[in-house]
């Protein structure tokens, strides 16, 4: 029977991503996830594709508090009650997503670590700013091991490279593309499975180094080719359908 195997959420889009033991699934996604994201100071999206040393990061967000803190490779750590200055907009794939610059020490922190000028932004969606169509995403453990398998490597392939909200266990290889356009009851909720998630760089990048050492993409190609516009797909996505909360263990199930 399948079931979920991990949850993990992003407090700060690009970040290091956050084990939880559970989560509540509301009509636009998971609270918080994503509440924050970075921007150059050109005001363009600043993410892993621009630097992978993001994932080193690890963040702590307390929304009821307000308090974010965000811990650094070297062992620093910015923290404090988040207070934001003026709004922004920030093109995401096409689509404009508003938000409000935060004020405190994380921006110069950030900056410092990625070596140039960075702002630290907070979402006024503040659930997946970059998923228009779908918040909730899915992968199984048995794809990650056939991607092993194919790509003849020893190592298990580290979850986090895709950056999934829920992780699938006791099913087949791909077996949640088979749930495309179908309802998946998940613990308390029900997902309406919209779409196969088109993969990028980042996956190439080892979330524990931040540095690309497995070509992911065309390993992903060479057993499951590419769909229109070249799109090298990975693991799903969608909408929910009917909120609720959801636990690790719990059960997944096509209805």
């Amino acid at each position: 029977m399948a079931y979920v195997s991990w949850l993990t959420i992003a407090p700060v889009k690009g970040l290091a991503l956050v084990e939880v033991d559970e989560l509540a699934l509301a009509r636009d996604g998971v609270a918080e996830n994503r509440r924050f994201y970075l921007v150059d100071e050109d005001g363009r999206r600043y993410g892993l594709l621009r630097d992978g040393r993001l994932a080193l990061v690890r963040p702590a967000w307390d929304p009821a508090r307000r308090r974010l803190e965000l811990a650094f490779p070297d062992g620093s750590v910015a923290a404090g009650e988040v207070d934001v200055d003026g709004a922004v907009t920030t093109d995401f794939y096409g689509r404009p997503v508003t938000g409000r610059l935060v004020r405190g020490p994380w921006s110069e922190a950030l900056s410092a670590h990625v070596g140039r000028p960075v702002r630290l932004v907070r979402t006024e969606v503040g659930t997946a700013v970059d998923r228009a169509r779908g918040p909730v995403s899915m992968l199984s453990e048995a794809s990650l091991e056939e991607l092993r398998r194919r790509a003849g490597r020893e190592e298990r392939v580290d979850p986090r490279r895709f950056r999934m909200l829920i992780g699938i266990g006791g099913v087949g290889p791909h077996e949640e593309d088979e749930w495309i356009g179908r309802r998946v009851q998940v613990g308390e909720a029900i997902v309406l499975l919209r779409e196969q998630v088109a993969r990028c760089a980042i996956t190439t990048q080892n979330p524990a180094t931040g540095k690309p050492d497995f070509d992911t993409l065309r390993e992903i190609k060479a057993y499951r080719g590419a769909r229109e516009r070249k799109l090298i797909d990975f693991g799903v996505y969608g909408e929910v359908a009917e909120p609720g909360h959801v636990r690790l263990g719990d059960s997944i199930e096509p209805l």
